[in-house]
This record gives C-alpha cells, structure tokens and sequence, in this order.
C-alpha cells in the first residue's frame, strides 16, 4: 500500500536512500498492513533544502493565489473521501463512519485557511511625528516543522498544513509511524492542487531522530506539535537552542462535570459521544466525571446502560462503534491501569477486560468505575483510552477545586440547564477550552488548545494563523 509513496521533498515521491522501510499494523487484525519507507539523515537535509527553496517561492504568492489552490486541496479532500477514510480505518482501528467525519472536518480546516490567507490584517497607527507614519505588518515566518500524532492523523497534519500555507509559510510535515499512509495520501492530493515543488514535504520515520534533526537546523523556524506532555517537554528543550518559535498542544484530563439541575438522558449522550470517539484516544476526552451526588445513581446507569449498546469490532465493518485501541503498547498500559484502579478500590460497573469472541486485535471494552477516590492514579494520568471514572460533589466550590487541582488545562464539559451557572462554571474552569452541553469543541473556525502543562499557541480559528507569522513593524520617514 505504501509502495507508491515514500519521502516527499522537491515535489516528487522519493525512496528512502538506504532503502530502510518499517512495518504498519492493523490493530484490528494485528496484519502488517505494507511497508513504509524509513527516512535516513540523508533524506531528512534534502527535505530541509527543498522547504527552503520553496519558502522562498511561496512566500511571494499573492494571497489570492496562495487562497485559490488551498480551497482545491479543500474540494480534493471531499473528493477522495472514501479512500482516506479507509487508510485512517486500516491504520487506526477507528471506525470508517468516523474517518469520514475527519475527511470532513479536514476539508473544512483547508477550506477555512484559504479565507484566512486573504485576512491577515495589518495595521497603521498614528505617530507621535508630523513627518513620520507608524507601521505593522506580518509575514509568514519562514520553514515550519508540523509533527502530527497517530490519533487524528489527518484532521491534526490538516491543520499544521493548511495554516502554514496560509500564512506564506513552507511545511516539513512528519507524520507518527503508525499512520504514515493517511498523511501521505494528504500530502499527494496537495502535490495534485498546484502547491509549487518545495513548499510541502513529508518525512516517514524514527519519530525522535527525525524530529531532532529537523529542530537542530537554522533552516526551520518554528515547530508545530500535537503530542504527549512528554514529548513536549523535550521538543521545548530542544527548540529553545535555536529560540523557535513553538506551538505545543500537548496532553489533557478534562473534567465533565454534571450540575444537579443538568438533564441526565442529555447529559449520558454528550458524555457517550464525547467519551467514545476514537474509543477514547482523544486528547480533548472527559476522562474525570464529576456528577453531583442527588445524581450520580441516575447517571450511572443511564451511561452504562448506553455503553453496553455499543458495538465493538473492526471499523471497516458495517455499525461498529468501537474499534480496537490503535497500538498493543497502548492497549498494554490500559489494562495495567485498570488493575491498578481496581486495585485501589474501585468497583468496576461494566467493562474492565478485553472483549469475548476476539481472538486478533487489541479490544478493550468499554469500562466504568466507581467509588473512585481523588488521588487514584486515573484522576492523575491521562487514560487516554474508554475508561470512565465516576465521582460525586455536593456544590459549586468542591467541584471546581477538584476539577482545576490538575497539571492538565486543555479542555472541560460542563451540563447544566441554567446559563447563569453553564457560564459561572465555565468561566471558573481552568482549560483553553469548554463544552457546554455539547461534545463538540474541535472545529475550524474556533481556536484549539490549552493552558498549564497542555501548552499553548492556537490551532484554527482567526487567532491560529498570527503563530505562524512574525510581526514586523516600521517606522517610516516621509520626508526623505
């Protein structure tokens, strides 16, 4: 499958010079899905000097003309729907009704950048001097490094991508080794849409020498990354030698916090859906429930009984919901951390081991604890999987204490009828971003990320392109 790929600099397809490749699995079947090829030192300064060369081209492109071709990258994506939304299945185990959601949503983000090429807005203020005027601009800030996780593969390279495009900017995209086909196939319909050679490139490879030697070069500016907390800490460290610019949108822990006035039906679909997409693997998903404790009987069993409904099985099948988790590595550290929150004393409600009938491929059912204590260690690490812990508060302060008492600040939902107490909650929160009886955060034209140890910088939105621009600003003599 990933024969006709490979790395991608100079606008053609490349081989990797030593010929290394690295298997991909498919967590449903545990298969080998193909080869892909595996970028050597070599490979990655080649890439280096075509993104330079092609900065140079595409930073000159008229912000009409720089609009046009990302809006047909945008009408390419819907067109081949059905193709990527097949790759991210085979690659991911997420079911194929939510790749197409991601094809979606990915168009949009390209759709959405190539309106913001035209609004990059500058500004004249009036100067102090009668013969001088004051003047700011901004201009895309050169190379970008856009290092994309395996959880969204494409909606997440799409918004790298696109905002660098957007902003003039030329892009070395390194998409994770267990989804390399998805952002390939991407990176193939932009080459299609009349992106100059240069201006986009992929690396496929070793995650953590590719991504250090890219940081290690003067050649790139700024850094983009959706990753661990981990990783990020270590991509900072590095970054911080060159003094690049950096956006980092790192781990999460969000708080869905259910009031005594919320509508519980409601309140177990937002959660469902919220809690389950991707089985889990979300970096946005509520993974501490905090429901009030008039409620928390009612709530528990309208969520576990949703949760039993769910169908689990390879997403290329028809009405499955659940996929397998994507890597054996992840589904190793799920079931370790349920035995460990067993073993602290919570009393598992429905799930809590892989699912009968499987004899290939990492399932995991869907699992709800309860009687959870505050320092368990699921209320501190991320699940990042379909775990669902379950606590109760009895008012407004408790809640908020415990659901701000986190390194984590990316995302909080919060379900309630009353707009007095949705915004008072929300405004207490201390997350980039809130959900109110809604699970939808992620979308085009609204700003992505978080604060604390969850990073900073904005991804979407008006406010995304500005971190992929410097400001330069000139004070100018009209007198001569």
């Amino acid at each position: 499958m990933y024969s006709k790929f490979g790395q991608f600099f100079d606008g053609k397809w490349h081989q990797s010079q030593n010929k290394e490749t690295y298997g991909v699995i498919n967590p449903a079947t545990e298969e080998i899905i193909g080869k892909a090829a595996k970028a050597s030192s070599l490979d990655v300064d080649k890439a280096l000097k075509s993104a330079e060369k092609g900065f140079l081209i595409w930073k000159k492109y008229s912000p009409w003309d720089r609009a046009k071709i990302i809006r047909n990258i945008a009408d390419l994506i819907r067109k081949k729907n059905n193709e990527l939304a097949k790759w991210m299945t085979l690659e991911t185990g997420k079911p194929l009704s939510e790749g197409l959601a991601e094809v979606s949503g990915s168009a949009d983000i390209f759709e959405w950048n190539a309106e913001e090429t035209k609004r990059i807005y500058g500004q004249t203020v009036q100067s102090r001097f009668e013969d001088t005027r004051v003047i700011i601009n901004y201009e895309p800030i050169g190379v970008v490094a856009a290092l994309s996780p395996w959880n969204f593969p494409l909606v997440l390279a799409a918004r790298k991508i696109s905002t660098a495009l957007a902003a003039g900017c030329s892009v070395i995209c390194k998409p994770d080794v267990i989804t390399p086909g998805t952002v390939m196939e991407l990176v193939d319909i932009i080459n299609k849409c009349g992106v100059p050679p240069g201006v986009v490139n992929l690396l496929s490879g070793d995650p953590s020498a590719i991504a250090s030697q890219l940081i290690s070069s003067d050649i790139v500016k700024k850094i983009s990354l959706t990753g661990s907390t981990r990783v990020g800490k270590i991509i900072l460290k590095q970054a911080a030698e060159k003094i690049q610019r950096v956006t980092m949108e790192l781990s999460g822990h969000a708080p869905f916090i259910v009031h005594e006035d919320a509508n519980i039906e409601k309140a177990t679909d937002i959660a469902i859906s919220a809690k389950y997409r991707n089985n889990g693997q979300v970096c946005i998903a509520p993974s501490r429930f905090y429901i009030h404790e008039s409620k928390k009987e009612q709530f528990a069993k309208s969520f576990v009984d949703k949760t039993l409904k769910l169908k689990i099985g390879n997403g290329m099948k028809k009405d499955v919901q659940l996929g397998p988790i994507t890597t054996k590595k992840r589904l190793e550290e799920i079931e370790k951390l349920v035995e460990i929150t067993k073993e602290e004393g919570a009393r598992v409600l429905c799930g809590g081991k892989r699912p009968s009938g499987f004899n290939k491929g990492y399932f995991y059912e869907p699992t709800v604890f309860d009687q959870v204590k505050d320092n368990f260690q699921i209320m501190t690490e991320e699940p990042f999987g379909p775990l669902t812990p379950l606590l109760t508060f009895k008012n407004f302060d408790e809640v908020i204490g415990k659901a701000n008492n986190q390194v984590a600040g990316l995302a909080g939902y919060v379900c309630t009828k009353s707009i007095e107490l949705a915004n008072k909650t929300s405004e207490a929160l201390e997350t980039g971003m809130v959900a109110v009886n809604t699970p939808f955060i992620s979308n085009a034209e609204t700003p992505f990320g978080g604060i604390k140890q969850s990073g900073y910088g904005r991804e979407g939105g008006s406010v995304g392109i500005k971190d992929y621009l410097n400001i330069k600003y000139t004070h100018l003599g009209i007198k001569g």
